[in-house]
């Protein structure tokens, strides 16, 4: 058995693998680095498979926090971890944007799912998880009700600023001028899309495009980002675990070579 941990910022992950490399579970907690989320998801993904730490033969951890985790074989990088965890349910994959709590990626692969190369935005929140955060709170709304709220408006309010920051006082003032809460929050979703264009150009995107991180739950922000790119977005059944299904995909992997050694 083989797994697969990847603490993130806002989300801890854990996706565990049989002999096989069959899929036995995969579980997202919404705590992060500094949380009790790394013991949560792995009590769900442990009671799920009827299995225990000591039944573990490998294990990898990968993103925003691998380095606070001591317990994993192995500590390798997120943006390795994502490449894996596609490529393995979509071989056709030649490109991944994935949109976490604190930073946004886009990723080109290569024929044989190698990372070609890659972007990252992580100095500043705007364009990620964080930014519609930002925003639900200004608009008085739950998140996940974000989304809803953009495909009601025929119209959007341009958003100019590229801080949070500034962003949120924009919004606030845009409100205070009459702008209705559904033209700010599409103006929002499109703000963040051409923001994460501009990585996936930097990069130069191929098909098949592959969307993960939590943020790709958000379908009004998906929609935006294909009209910017201009290519079909596909999205995982469980975007957020892919970082964690790379890292059992490695565990595996290194426990075949090192059994061969």
């Amino acid at each position: 058995m083989f797994l697969g941990i990847d603490i993130g910022s806002s989300s801890s992950k854990a996706a565990i693998l049989n002999e096989h490399g069959e899929l036995l579970s995969q579980k997202v907690v919404n705590l992060g680095t500094g949380t009790k989320g790394i013991e949560m998801v792995l009590t769900q993904v442990f009671e799920e498979t009827h299995l225990q730490m000591q039944d573990i033969h490998y294990s990898v951890v990968t993103g925003y926090g691998r380095m606070t985790y001591a317990k994993a074989d192995l500590q390798i990088t997120e943006i390795t971890c994502h490449a894996k965890g596609v490529f393995y349910l979509y071989p056709n994959a030649r490109s991944i944007i994935d949109i976490g709590g604190q930073d946004a990626k886009a990723i080109k692969l290569s024929p044989d799912g190698k990372v070609e190369n890659f972007q990252m935005n992580e100095k500043c929140a705007a364009g990620t998880g964080r930014f519609f955060e930002v925003m639900a709170r200004v608009l008085n709304c739950k998140i996940d009700e974000l989304a809803e709220l953009a495909a009601q408006s025929e119209e959007s309010v341009p958003i100019s600023s590229v801080c949070t920051v500034f962003a949120e006082s924009e919004v606030i003032s845009q409100l205070a001028s009459g702008a209705t809460p559904q033209a700010v929050a599409k103006g929002a979703h499109q703000s963040v899309a051409k923001r994460v264009a501009g990585l996936c150009n930097r990069v130069g995107l191929a098909p098949d495009v592959i969307m993960t991180g939590g943020v790709a739950l958000n379908y009004s922000l998906v929609k935006s980002l294909e009209e910017e790119i201009g290519l079909p977005i596909i999205i995982p059944e469980s975007p957020q675990t892919m970082g964690a299904l790379g890292a059992a995909v490695f565990a595996r992997e290194k426990y075949i070579s090192n059994s061969k050694l």
